[in-house]
């Protein structure tokens, strides 16, 4: 602190011992001792005080992040979860019947299935001459579709192929 070694302690203990005398130092002394009490009593409140207050700071850091992390918890709460997954599908669904336009429900299963409720499965339309073309489009592509169509050219219509082609056309 101050760097002061014990020669120089020393000098100063002669300098007093004949400054103040011999019958005045030991009264000195004590109002020395009085004097560094009270700067080490002043220093040590300062430094509880100083430590007091970094407590209170980091307790207001703790809270802070405890309160951000409670948010957190309660925004991925099973509910919000599911209220979150269920927007993120109806914008998708959205972003997909953006060519389409909004219709109005045609009957009372789609608006029991709008509000919530248990919607009964119905039977699908047969299919139209355009998905057949559409079929055919991607089989010209080699490309695997679920809807076949199985066409028997009439005997009028195409020769009877060789039987070599009837055996390739079965194997493929």
């Amino acid at each position: 602190m101050f760097d002061i070694g014990w020669s120089e302690l020393v000098v100063i203990a002669v300098v007093a011992l004949i400054a103040i005398g011999p019958k005045e130092l030991p009264g000195v002394l004590r109002m020395v001792g009085q004097w560094m009490g009270k700067a080490r009593k002043m220093a040590s409140e300062f430094q509880g005080q100083f430590q007091e207050a970094m407590r209170e700071a980091e307790m207001a850091d703790l809270k802070k992040s405890f309160d951000e992390v409670k948010d957190t918890a309660t925004a991925l709460s099973p509910a919000s979860v599911m209220t979150s997954l269920q927007k993120d599908v109806n914008d998708a669904l959205q972003i997909g019947d953006i060519d389409k336009p909004a219709a109005a429900p045609a009957n009372d299963a789609q608006v029991a299935g709008a509000i919530g409720e248990p919607v009964t499965p119905t039977t699908p339309a047969a299919p139209t001459p355009e998905t057949f073309v559409e079929a055919e489009a991607h089989a010209a592509v080699s490309e695997p579709l679920a809807i076949t169509r199985e066409v028997q050219p009439t005997p009028q219509d195409v020769a009877p192929p060789a039987p070599d082609i009837l055996k390739d056309a079965k194997a493929s």
